[in-house]
């Protein structure tokens, strides 16, 4: 399983998604993810609506295998819902 978030590093919803993503990758349940901060790569919402098929208002945006999760909340839900996490 592969992540890509697409956020700014100024949202705090958006640092989580990445942290979660980090903790992923470093217990070996994922294997990797991309952070793409939007302001730096000149990436809009308008770009990733375009991807998602759907208009996107908020930040963080997540991708898993190429398939649109949604943002933190729907990300955090996956993981909880596919036990990724050691309880």
């Amino acid at each position: 399983m592969f992540v890509v978030i697409f956020g700014r590093m100024s949202c705090p919803f958006c640092v989580r998604a990445k942290q979660l993503a980090e903790h992923l990758e470093k217990v070996g349940k994922i294997e990797g993810y991309r952070y793409v901060d939007m302001p730096t790569e000149g990436v809009t919402k308008e770009d990733i609506a375009k991807t998602a098929g759907k208009p996107i208002h908020t930040v963080p945006q997540v991708f898993v295998d190429q398939a649109h999760v949604g943002g933190f909340t729907e990300f955090d839900q996956l993981v909880r819902d596919q036990q990724l996490l050691a309880v």
